[in-house]
């Protein structure tokens, strides 16, 4: 199915009739979702480590670590992000 096929303004299902808003989807390319992600892992990581000691003695170091593997994974997300709204803004600019 192409993105510019003529989409069904109502679905019928059972009794009942749901109506579909003629509104245009959203040209978002991720890369401000995982900044923000990332930089929440980090604050996490950041106010976790004065208490590393206490994390220790409980058994919990696992949420230090966890927060700076979701720094790392954010990262990574961000270049892929940021990678593929290069690649879509020049195949944009080729197309026209």
């Amino acid at each position: 199915m192409e993105l510019r096929d003529e989409q069904p303004t109502k679905h019928e299902i059972g009794k009942r009739t749901y109506l579909i808003a003629p509104v245009e989807p959203l040209d978002v390319d991720g890369v401000r979702t995982v900044q923000v992600g990332t930089a929440l892992f980090m604050l996490g990581f950041l106010g976790l480590l004065p208490f590393y000691g206490r994390l220790e003695e409980t058994g919990r170091t696992w949420l230090l670590w966890m927060c700076l593997t979701g720094v790392g994974l954010g990262l990574l997300g961000m270049e892929y992000c940021k990678r593929r709204r290069s690649y879509r803004t020049e195949r944009a600019a080729t197309d026209d």
